[in-house]
Parts: structure tokens; sequence; C-alpha cells
């Protein structure tokens, strides 16, 4: 949504339940994991992407950054959710100017909000040369969401740089680590603590996104009232540290009900995707977010839609210094830092 000419930043993803940073470099042509950091949230002060209480977050942050090894303090940052929009529309223009005039008017028949009240940003996908018709993405974010987070990090001490989308941040570590080929279509799920981001990609071009309010949480609060426990023995239970007391049969069961609520949203995502005029057919489809390592939800996915599934390493490709960076943990924590890898990715797009 916006962006500086500053080179150096660090990859910082704000979720539901904690917050997680990454910072690279680029050596040789190949990216290394300089720093690495995961700090967990009070409860309920990031409701559905939105920050609900700066002081826990920006203490947080302050935690963060104090553990960092280089002294960068300038960050990319994501919005995603129902202040989100990502539309992708045709355009008739003969060069950029003409289009980001057409874009204005183009944007009122898109955006459900004032456009007074958004940030409006595109990306150029293609260009017919023979008729000037640009395939272009259009995304709009609503101000008070861009400086909800943006407030927080000032308050902390760090200067955002670039404001990405969720979604498209985990498409970078996507194309990054599995180089799809240029006809290759996957759905990329990235399956936080309250929200899911789904995007459907194909080689480097997104064709859909969509953002659902579902994600680990709806786990924790199905064995709560099931199961008659804490949130916290609950959410021990739900990451498989059982407390001796609970069936596997009736644990299986309630955390099936919560993945067929999650694969139906899926559906209807793919549902809606496949009445679009260019629909490809999804090949492959890659589960990120913390709730990615979910018991029988990979396999209810390959058995819903006919396709493989895999949880996404978003390490796959980049040099990790095994003496700096524990092997275990990062395959651990590997499919939550998606989204921080896909924007610490951000910093070698800048000029």
């Amino acid at each position: 949504m916006f962006r500086s000419k500053s080179k150096d930043l660090v990859g910082l993803d704000i979720g539901s339940s904690a917050i997680k940073s990454v910072e690279l470099r680029k050596r040789s042509g190949d990216y290394e994991l300089v720093g690495l950091a995961i700090e967990d949230l009070e409860r309920d002060s990031v409701v559905d992407g939105a920050i609900m209480d700066a002081n826990p977050v920006a203490s947080a942050l302050e935690k963060i950054f104090a553990r960092q090894s280089s002294k960068c303090r300038k960050v990319a940052m994501a919005v995603s959710g129902h202040s989100v929009i990502v539309k992708r529309i045709s355009q008739n223009a003969a060069n950029d100017e003409e289009l980001e005039n057409a874009l204005e008017n183009e944007a009122q028949q898109h955006i459900p909000f004032d456009l007074a009240d958004v940030s409006l940003s595109y990306h150029v996908l293609g260009r017919d040369p023979a008729s000037n018709v640009m395939d272009v993405v259009l995304v709009a974010a609503k101000k008070d969401k861009i400086m909800n987070r943006t407030n927080v990090a000032s308050q902390a001490g760090v200067t955002p740089v670039v404001m990405d989308i969720d979604a498209f941040a985990l498409q970078n570590a996507y194309e990054l680590n599995y180089q799809p080929a240029p006809d290759h279509t996957s759905a990329l799920l990235n399956i936080g603590a309250s929200m899911m981001n789904i995007d459907i990609v194909r080689g480097g071009v997104p064709l859909f996104t969509r953002d659902v309010t579902v994600g680990g949480d709806q786990y924790t609060h199905m064995l709560q009232k099931e199961l008659d426990l804490s949130f916290e023995d609950a959410e021990k239970l739900k990451l498989g540290e059982s407390n001796g007391h609970q069936q596997l049969e009736a644990l299986s069961l309630h955390i099936r009900t919560v993945s067929e609520i999650l694969v139906l949203e899926i559906h209807k995502t793919f549902d809606f995707y496949h009445q679009t005029a260019t629909a490809d057919t999804i090949r492959d489809i890659y589960i990120a977010g913390g709730t990615a390592r979910t018991a029988g939800l990979k396999e209810l996915l390959e058995g819903e839609f006919s396709v493989p599934a895999e949880i996404m390493n978003p390490f796959r490709k980049l040099r990790i210094d095994a003496g700096k960076f524990d092997s275990a943990f990062i395959a651990e924590v590997a499919p939550r830092m998606t989204v921080a890898v896909g924007l610490a990715l951000r910093s070698f797009d800048l000029a």
C-alpha cells in the first residue's frame, strides 16, 4: 500500500496470538536468514486482525527488537480482513499516468467504501500492446486499518516502510521456496488463530484472494465448550499436550468438526473462483500458519479436493546458519513464519 526507497527492513507479522519477525540478507544470489523471533501476545489484544489494546502489542514489539542482532528498525507489515479489498480488473490505458487517472474512477465501482477513507494501490500484471488493455490487481485498504498497525509500530520505536497484504506476503514466500511453473495453479492457505487468508495463484500471478474470519481459535473454543476446559488447557490439548483425562476419540471428533468448518469456507472460495471466466484447475494446496499442523487437516483437504496438500516451509530455499539457529526450532515454527518471510522479501523489491 505504501513504500519508501530504504532497502533494509524486517518482515513483521502481527497476528492474533503472536508477533513474528524475520530479517533476511541477499548474498551471492541466495537469501540468508539473519534474524527470527516470535513473541506471544496477551489474549484479545488483537482480535480478527485489529489491534484492540496497543500497549501489550507495543511491548511485545519492543521485546522482539531488543533481541534482534541487527539494528534495523524499519519494517514491512501487512493487513487483511474485511477492510481490505483485492480486485483483478482490465483497464484500457496508453500509459501509467492514464492508468492511474482511470483507476480512480474505476475504483468507485469495485470498492464498497468511501474512497476518501481508503489507501489505493495497484499492480499491472500484463498489457496487450494491440489494444492497450492492462490486466491490473487493484488493492484498497481502509486508512484506519493501516493506522491501527503503523501507530503501534511507532509506539514501539520502529518505522513502517512497506504496508502489504497478508495474502501477497504468503505468495512471496511460496514463489521463492517452491518456484512454480508459469502455468501451475495452486491454492495457498494461511490459517492463523482468527483469520484464514486464501490466495489462488497461477505461477506468480494472483487469480483470486479471500480472507475469512475462521482459524485455530475455533478449535480451542470447541474443546473448551465440549470438554469443559479452561482456554489454556484447551489450547494445550489442541497442540497435542494431552492432560491424560480426555479420550483420544472424542478429541479427534471435535477437531474434525472444526476442520470441516474451515473446509466449508475453502469450498466456498474455490466455488467463487471457479465461477470466473479464466478459472484454471487447482493442482495442489499449500498450508501455512499456526493451524497448519492441526491433526487430520492436511488429509481432510486432500480427501475433499482430490489434490495433494503440503504444509508450507518458508525456509526451504533459505541459507540458514546451523550454528546460529536451532534446526529443530526452525522446523517447529516454520509454518507460522510464512507471512513474516514473505514480508521480509519485500526488502529486495525496493529500488
